[in-house]
């Protein structure tokens, strides 16, 4: 086992936020934790350089990114449209190639639909994948559970926000980890 693929740095990593749009995240049990979690991905991005692209399917019908995401996001965050379930448009996929990151940090909605099915397009571009399982959902268990078995069976790093967090800083006492560390509370 390959065990590079397990860390991540700031250099190689890149966030990807999945279809957190307000009429998704309504039909959502745990949206509370999945907005809280993302944030402070996106807080951590934003401190540590780490690029941030973010997906919306059919804005016009499903609305925007959540207000409580969009505030936090960091200069130069792209958003791009979609109407496919897979986030890995063409748009997406310029993007990607654009930051020249090999280490993906998946969050976002539903796990089991638009989230499966950028994984698995992400891992076959050769892609590592970290999802961040308390920063994804769906609207009924036993969906979310089988999204995040697929997404591990296919080779994606299954982890949480604050693994993903301590992995990117590395040590404390630094200037980052004090600004962002009394998120962790």
């Amino acid at each position: 086992m390959e065990i590079s693929r397990f860390r991540l740095d700031r250099l190689e990593s890149l966030l990807l936020i999945i279809d957190l749009q307000d009429k998704l995240l309504n039909a959502m049990k745990y949206k509370d934790a999945v907005i809280k979690n993302t944030n402070l991905l996106l807080k951590l991005a934003g401190q540590t350089g780490i690029p941030v692209v973010v997906t919306e399917q059919y804005p016009q019908g499903l609305g925007p990114t959540v207000p409580e995401l969009k505030e936090n996001f960091p200069a130069g965050t792209e958003i791009i449209e979609k109407m496919s379930f897979t986030a890995c448009t063409l748009d997406t996929r310029k993007a990607l190639f654009a930051h020249n990151r090999s280490k993906i940090i998946v969050t976002g909605s539903e796990t089991h639909v638009c989230v499966y099915q950028t994984v698995r397009d992400l891992l076959q571009a050769g892609y590592t994948v970290h999802l961040v399982e308390d920063a994804v959902c769906s609207r009924f268990k036993p969906n979310y559970r089988s999204g995040l078995d697929l997404m591990k069976q296919m080779g994606a790093v299954t982890t949480n926000a604050e693994t993903v967090f301590f992995d990117i800083l590395k040590t404390s006492g630094t200037p980052e980890f004090k600004a962002l560390s009394p998120l962790l509370k």
